[in-house]
């Protein structure tokens, strides 16, 4: 099980690769930068600690089919929690903003991962 330490690790990497994506596309809602900030922060606390905590550890997943069903649960959790917290934001939309800023974390973490 990953330490308390790693995960904040993790968890600050993931919001600022995320939050300037989802900031970025979520300009022209009724939010203005500092709501649009906070909401995305708890957006990642609802969902990053699952990511790291539970899913690799529901028996019968194993490696990737729990890291693809983790970043799935992610992705679409993020995104309806986008389309009901930012007015103006179409269920479309929040979907592509939630898919870009969870795949390029995706990215960075392998990448970290890598490199430590």
């Amino acid at each position: 099980m990953p330490t308390p330490g790693a995960w904040l690790a993790a968890f600050l990497l993931t919001y600022a690769v995320e939050a300037p994506i989802v900031l970025a596309l979520t300009r022209g809602t009724d939010a203005g930068l500092a709501r649009r900030a906070a909401l995305i922060l708890f957006a990642q606390l609802a969902t990053h600690p699952l990511v790291w905590f539970i899913f690799p550890y529901i028996v019968g997943l194993r490696g990737g089919t729990a890291t693809l069903l983790s970043e799935l649960w992610a992705w679409l959790a993020e995104a309806v929690f986008y389309a009901l917290a930012f007015r103006g934001l179409k269920p479309l939309r929040a979907l592509a903003t939630s898919a870009l800023a969870n795949g390029v974390s995706v990215l960075v973490g392998v990448v970290w991962s890598q490199l430590r």
